[in-house]
């Protein structure tokens, strides 16, 4: 995932830390920086693609109908923006000039341009002509890949581009091919015409997904960068933290999650918070490379961190098809957890290095400082809930007025907060090293930073709109905080005392600096979100090449045969596999097109490979565990980009830096197999409020416990046979179920006759599991449990098993299938026909697992026991 001049910037033995600074911007936004008029045309080009993005998500081109693009036509004009920026913004290598750019450059951007936005000119010519491309089609395709594949490799780095032409020459060369993967191969004008002239290839889901969603998410994160909420949250974060055990390192935990709510860039979320943090954790006592590794794996973990996830979170959306809303819940609390542990083992080791720290600024005892937490918790509840059910009875009472009512409300709250902003004493907003800043004090400086947040939030789950239109709502807030935020403060100060006891006076000069300043910040924002957009833009598009190659070849089905072949079947051998794929590719590929490739080669694998085995795993499940792995492109040594930015920062060496980092990422990594095969920690199954918090207790629990014994320590230093009992604690609570199926098997058999009655009982949507025995077409004798989905319950049992795809006959008091249907729940899940129901499988009345909790949490109490008293000794 190096890009090319980026290497030579990377730390080896005394790094600046201001090269940290220069690594995420080259990486981000391109490490050129010309002057005159090529700087004046790059900038103008990321403006006008921040503001075309900003025109396609609002309202306006429906109300208007004006410049009103379908999904190729933003699609093309998207592409061809992104890779104007790549060959201006980023050098062709280290020796590319970095002052101007060259008239190649020039050229080949142009090139670039006008093949990308062929598809949107020439779209009413294109539909008159499906499937026979005319020869100035080809060129412009044949042209358009291999410009795309430059700028892959400008912005990315080489492993994108060798993934994407392997596919390619998988597509030419499938006749030449062993059988098990050969195929009857494509020409040229085939490949070129599916790949750029369609929505199957280059133009596909993925880049639909950063045209439509991720711009605008990336683009209100820079803005929100832009009006000082990042410095806000680490003045937050270190207040709040800072006199704890270890509280600069828990301090860059927190900062880095609550910057993850709005950045979903693991690089940009290192250099926000760690240019302070990171210091802080030497000063304090951590090594250089732990202080590196703990700001690393804080913000990494920002991807998953809802609101505001990374890219491959919005494209879950299209892959899985469910809400943004839904990718959100489910992805809610394994990101909780994994934060909560990383505080966790932060603490450990400042426990290890017996570490202390900073003093607490003056100000209330413990006793005061608890109530006033309390009341302003309870008084933040208290609020959001007068909000939430005010503005219910506020549209029921005013109608078509209530949007303007809520406006006005809105309007008033932000000026209340910027008054108590404007109240608050200048160091609050500012931070030193050696002394925290009142956290009273902090809060209030910046509360108004949340509002966006909480229009987002409120636009997503309360009123439901689509994740475009709740990010564009959200922007437009921020932009509206941007602009009025300074002068609206500069007049709220007039007249108010000042630091040295003299009134502050306010002019019209001073707002109107105030003003220009936030204009400034706002032009700059929105630049700067298009060139950061770059890099995302070019990665879709370009693992779009793969995505084609499986729909031209049917590279799917082979890659089902060729996993089960190879795992033999086996669930977790698939998982592992899935997972050494994505940290291999993780080594050179960034999070989003890792997650292409290997969703779009595994994921639907997984899924069937496990319904044949009987285990009903959640296509969501499996997407999310290809992401989580994919998070560790930015940790894996010896070439995550977030890695090498901290070792900048800690002036430490960045391979032990991404070492160690790998290994805090120990719970990022365990998660995944986890919430595969107990799907609760993904808030799925859940029947009442007891059982959701059970759920949450137990897994939080567990991951706490489960870091002490990766950690290998507890209440002290822990011997290796605690670790083992710390760990085999964290896995009964976490998943149960293992050990519960021992004692009470989760299915009891009815004879094989008994189908039609027990389809019937079916719930609307659930799964008849099913005892199968047959040949596969290779011969080989199989006899495995799978499950098929019922379908409704309001049909006949006959017509839920036609549903499922059998016909059955009974003969000789044997259940065989008599056919299966093509595409069918029983043909996905590997069923024949001839084949044998052996048996069915119903719920059994049993326990329920958790009662698992009780002796885990015995033996936890005794491993408590011991350690305490050697600590006592």
């Amino acid at each position: 995932m190096l890009l090319p001049g980026t290497r030579s910037s990377a730390p080896r033995t005394s790094p600046d830390p201001l090269a940290a600074e220069d690594l995420a911007e080259s990486a981000d936004s391109g490490a050129r920086a010309p002057h005159g008029l090529a700087a004046r045309i790059l900038f103008a080009v990321a403006l006008a693609w921040s503001l075309f993005q900003l025109w396609y998500a609002s309202p306006l081109p429906f109300a208007f109908n004006v410049f009103n693009l379908n999904f190729s036509e933003s699609r093309s004009l998207h592409l061809a923006f992104a890779v104007a920026l790549a060959f201006v913004a980023f050098p062709a290598g280290r020796r590319s000039p970095h002052q101007h750019v060259p008239a190649l450059d020039w050229l080949l951007a142009a090139l670039a341009t006008a093949a990308a936005a062929y598809i949107c000119v020439f779209a009413s010519e294109l539909q008159t002509r499906p499937g026979a491309p005319i020869a100035v089609d080809i060129v412009v395709g044949v042209v358009g890949i291999v410009l795309l594949l430059e700028a892959t490799r400008r912005t990315l780095g080489f492993p994108l581009v060798i993934v994407a032409a392997v596919f390619l020459g998988y597509s030419f060369a499938g006749p030449w091919l062993p059988g098990v993967i050969s195929h009857r191969g494509a020409s040229v004008a085939k490949v070129v015409s599916h790949q750029w002239l369609t929505s199957e290839g280059v133009f596909g889901v993925a880049l639909g997904v950063s045209a439509s969603f991720v711009f605008l998410f990336v683009l209100f994160g820079t803005l929100l960068e832009k009006a000082g909420a990042g410095g806000w949250f680490i003045r937050v974060s270190y207040a709040a933290l800072g006199h704890l055990r270890g509280g600069p390192a828990k301090a860059a935990v927190v900062s880095s999650a609550l910057t993850g709510v709005i950045s979903g860039s693991s690089i940009a979320n290192v250099v926000t918070t760690g240019t302070f943090t990171i210091p802080l954790m030497k000063r304090v006592g951590f090594p250089a490379e732990k202080a590196g590794a703990v700001e690393v794996a804080s913000s990494v973990n920002g991807q998953i961190m809802p609101p505001v996830m990374g890219a491959a979170a919005f494209l879950m959306v299209e892959y899985v098809g469910i809400p943004y809303i839904d990718v959100v819940k489910h992805a809610f609390l394994p990101a909780v957890i994994s934060y909560a542990a990383l505080l966790y083992i932060v603490h450990l080791e400042a426990m290890k290095m017996g570490l202390r720290g900073l003093p607490r600024p003056r100000g209330a005892d413990a006793r005061s400082r608890l109530i006033g937490y309390g009341l302003t918790a309870s008084g933040l509840l208290s609020f959001a809930g007068a909000v939430h059910f005010g503005l219910d009875l506020v549209k029921g009472a005013l109608g078509g007025l209530a949007l303007w009512a809520a406006l006005a409300v809105l309007l008033a709250l932000y000026i209340s907060l910027l008054a108590l902003a404007a109240r608050t004493p200048p160091e609050a907003a500012t931070l030193v090293a050696d002394r925290l800043p009142p956290l009273g004090a902090a809060v209030k400086a910046g509360l108004h930073h949340l509002l966006p947040v909480v229009v987002l939030v409120w636009c997503l789950m309360i009123e439901r709109l689509s994740p475009t239109l709740s990010a564009f709502w959200a922007t437009i807030a921020m932009i509206v905080i941007i602009l009025t935020q300074g002068p609206i403060v500069a007049v709220l100060r007039a007249g108010r005392d000042g630091p040295t006891g003299a009134a502050v006076e306010t002019s019209v000069d001073g707002v109107g600096t105030a003003a220009l300043d936030g204009v400034r910040a706002l032009i700059g924002g929105l630049v700067s979100g298009a060139r950061h957009m770059v890099g995302i833009a070019i990665a879709t598009a370009t693992a779009g090449i793969v995505v084609g190659t499986v729909t031209l070849t049917g590279l799917g089905l082979v890659m089902t045969d060729l996993i089960e072949l190879i795992s033999g079947g086996n669930l977790m051998l698939m998982l592992v596999f899935t997972a050494i794929i994505s940290l291999v590719l993780g080594m050179g590929l960034p999070t989003t097109a890792n997650y292409i490739v290997v969703a779009t080669l595994m994921a639907p694998v997984v899924v069937a490979l496990a319904g044949q085995g009987g285990l009903v795993v959640p296509l969501i499940a499996v997407h999310l565990f290809v992401f989580y792995f994919g998070l560790m492109a930015d940790v894996t040594p010896p070439v995550g980009l977030a890695t090498f930015a901290a070792a900048a920062i800690s002036r430490g060496d960045p391979i032990r830096t991404g070492v160690q980092a790998f290994l805090y990422s120990a719970r990022t990594v365990a998660l995944p197999f986890i919430f595969i095969f107990n799907t609760q920690l993904l808030l799925i199954g859940i029947t009442d409020a007891f059982h959701l918090v059970l759920t949450i207790a137990s897994a939080l629990l567990a991951m706490l416990v489960f870091a002490a014994g990766t950690m290998n320590w507890f209440v002290v230093r822990s011997r290796w046979y605690e670790s083992v009992a710390l760990l085999l604690v964290a896995f009964t609570l976490f998943r149960p179920g293992y050990f519960w199926d021992f004692a009470f098997p989760p299915y009891s058999e009815r004879p094989a006759r008994e189908i039609e009655a027990v389809v019937g009982q079916v719930p609307d949507g659930g799964f008849l599991h099913l005892g199968v025995a047959g040949e596969t077409i290779l011969g080989d004798r199989v006899n495995r449990v799978v499950a098929l989905r019922a379908g409704e319950a309001s049909k006949s049992p006959g017509e839920r098993l036609a549903g499922a795809g059998l016909q059955l006959r009974e003969t000789a008091g044997e259940v065989q299938v008599l056919a299966v249907a093509f595409g069918s729940s029983a043909a996905k899940a590997g069923i024949r026909a001839g084949w044998t129901i052996r048996n069915v499988l119903v719920a059994a009345d049993r326990p329920a697992k958790e009662w698992m909790f009780i002796p885990a949490l015995v033996v936890l109490g005794a491993v408590v026991a011991i350690q305490r008293r050697r600590r006592t000794r």
